[in-house]
């Protein structure tokens, strides 16, 4: 019978995925010679080599390759057998292992944390900020308990709550304020300034624009929604932003904000989690509370 380890098995995971020794050591909270070593007695409890000798970057010998491919479902199923142990006592979370996209962290998370803290004062919350495809291969491969993100994920094998619905807003300079807000096709003929590709909002914006990314020559990215209101109040062109990171993002901006109008762009926020997550009752009272905390956001008053 071969003695090979869950440590030793996690170990080789985060190196595939990471690429690198050093960023999986990173992944897995220990150095690189402890991570090493665990690859090292791996291989040597399988009589095969997993890595090409010698290689730089570090390559998959074929059985590699097709070691790393079998042992995904091995750890998503031990994350399961926890899982189901830890629903079914009294604390059944523990460690909440939540992931959030960048258009919607730092502008509802801060009162979800403070909500969450108070309806489940033994949970302890693990955050992970990441745009949607990283979250989405965080929850299906038992790294995350859950994601907040827009929907549709459209992944058969995760379940999908929605939380809210939230409107587009339109940012461009102060001086354009009593202009007519415009249409889809008026701003095909504006610069747009958009995130960066990977962010999922950039794309609602671009079908919302009917634009397609070979023809967006006129387009600019920015790395954040803060960097794209300042390039609007430098003059530079107009973006578009969510709803609830208008205070935020504009508090400290010469910019001039307006709605389209109807049927204004909007998006659908949601939770998604694995169908077969035994935990999912507990993370329905969790998309409760995350509800809760953004109407609490949204009848706020401007400051």
């Amino acid at each position: 019978m071969i003695n090979i380890t869950l440590k030793q098995l996690r170990y080789f995971d985060a190196l595939v995925r990471c690429g690198h020794f050093g960023r999986a050591a990173s992944d897995c909270s220990v150095t690189q010679p402890a991570l090493s070593m665990q690859v090292r007695e791996l291989e040597g409890t399988l009589g095969v080599a997993l890595i090409e000798k010698g290689s730089r970057p570090f390559r998959l010998t074929v059985f590699g390759q097709q070691f790393a491919q079998s042992i995904g479902p091995v750890l998503r199923g031990v994350d399961e057998l926890g899982e189901l142990a830890r629903a079914s006592i009294e604390n059944p979370i523990g460690v909440l292992r939540i992931g959030v996209i960048p258009t919607i962290a730092p502008y509802l998370l801060p009162r979800v944390i403070r909500n969450l803290s108070h309806h489940f004062a033994d949970v302890t919350l693990k955050v992970l900020e990441a745009m949607t495809s990283n979250l989405i291969n965080g929850v299906l491969e038992g790294r995350l308990d859950t994601a907040i993100v827009a929907l549709p994920v459209s992944e058969a094998l995760l379940m999908e709550h929605t939380l809210f619905s939230e409107e587009f807003v339109l940012v461009r300079p102060p001086e354009d304020a009593g202009k007519p807000v415009p249409n889809p096709e008026k701003l095909k003929e504006i610069k747009l300034l958009l995130l960066q590709e990977g962010h999922c909002f950039r794309d609602q914006a671009l079908e919302f624009c009917n634009i397609s990314e070979p023809l967006s020559h006129d387009l600019m990215d920015g790395s954040s929604l803060l960097t794209l209101v300042q390039m609007v109040s430098s003059g530079i062109g107009v973006t578009l932003i969510p709803e609830m990171a208008v205070d935020v993002e504009t508090r400290a901006a010469s910019v001039a904000t307006m709605r389209f109008d109807a049927p204004a762009p909007a998006r659908t926020v949601g939770m998604i989690w694995r169908k077969n997550n035994p935990l999912e009752s507990h993370l329905l009272q969790i998309s409760e509370v995350i509800k809760d905390a953004h109407k609490k956001c949204q009848s706020e008053p401007s400051r």
